[in-house]
């Protein structure tokens, strides 16, 4: 069967496939075959792959007169910079657990070519050897993530059982809605299955110990509409809290930075350093950050929200004594 034309076809195909470099030379000798009856195997993989590129796209075997070798390049790769940038990205969530990461970074550097390879496992080898996941509660967060997301998918009402922030331990019943990632933590956003439905409620899948799913099914007409992109630009570190619009003045180093935080925010005024913003916000998590700047953010309207805030800023006062 291995030196049958039609197996050396294929598996020419899925080595290259594996990113490993094809040289000729050295399949004659593992298959006994001539060097002649490699190419012309090689030869009608390429014919192939030219006749069907509605099934296969831009796939074909390109040889390397330096390594004196095919190597199969396509579209699906990943370029080595397209693939450093998504490995920095997961590694800085710290969502995963360290074996649950290094299982995504394995099975993702094969979809680039193989010289890169070696370049990227250099890069992020640090990076991993030090890697410091969140810790959670669940046994995976990856498989809590999949089971909400059936739950969602299937419209079914579900219990969890869930540590609060406080360490105690909870149970709720709930209408799951959707499940988006925020500053390190994927959550549940859900709204309670007993009361009124008005409000959402957000939950950090991590700290979800388990899910009792129910047969009773979410009717359409008892959800309401629920906006993940809208809700994403308008909270923080979701912490639920009712939607306002604040102005704040701000005198830091980079205002950029600022509306790369807040994406509702806008310049509406400015004098010399001082940037007076405007920002539709959700939740008590704009409170928190704002704190977070210091002496660079001033709030100044509403009333009521200044008032919030000068409150906040005299109890931390008194915590110095002051």
């Amino acid at each position: 069967m291995k030196n049958t034309k039609q197996y050396r076809v294929l598996e020419i195909f899925f080595r290259g496939l594996r990113g490993e470099d094809i040289s000729v030379k050295k399949l004659a000798e593992e298959y006994g075959v001539s060097e002649k009856s490699v190419s012309r195997s090689i030869g009608e993989l390429k014919a192939f792959l030219a006749d069907h590129r509605e099934l296969v796209g831009n796939t074909e075997f390109e040889y390397s007169y330096q390594s004196k070798c095919y190597r199969l390049y396509m579209d699906e790769f990943l370029s080595a910079k397209e693939l450093f940038a998504l490995l920095e990205v997961l590694i800085g969530t710290k969502s995963f657990s360290k074996l649950e990461l290094l299982a995504i970074v394995d099975k993702l550097k094969r979809f680039t070519a193989s010289d890169d390879r070696k370049k990227l496992t250099e890069l992020v080898s640090k990076e991993l050897y030090h890697y410091t996941e969140v810790k959670h509660d669940c046994d995976s967060v990856q498989d809590m993530l999949w089971h909400l997301i059936n739950c969602i998918h299937d419209k079914k009402e579900i219990t969890i059982g869930y540590y609060r922030m406080d360490r105690n331990f909870v149970t709720h019943r709930l209408c799951p809605a959707s499940v988006m990632f925020a500053d390190h933590y994927f959550y549940l956003i859900a709204f309670r299955a007993d009361s009124d439905m008005s409000s959402p409620l957000y939950f950090r899948v991590d700290r979800i110990k388990d899910i009792t799913v129910h047969r009773e099914h979410i009717s359409a007409c008892d959800t309401p509409e629920f906006d993940e992109g809208l809700l994403q630009q308008r909270s923080l570190l979701m912490w639920p809290g009712k939607l306002r619009t604040i102005r704040f003045e701000f005198t830091g180093p980079s205002v950029q930075a600022v509306l790369d935080k807040l994406p509702t925010a806008k310049i509406i005024e400015r004098d010399g350093s001082k940037y007076l913003i405007e920002a539709e916000v959700y939740g008590d998590g704009i409170k928190m950050w704002l704190l977070s700047q210091g002496s660079w953010a001033k709030v100044v309207w509403p009333e009521e929200f200044v008032t919030e805030m000068r409150g906040e800023v005299q109890k931390l006062a008194g915590l110095y004594s002051l």
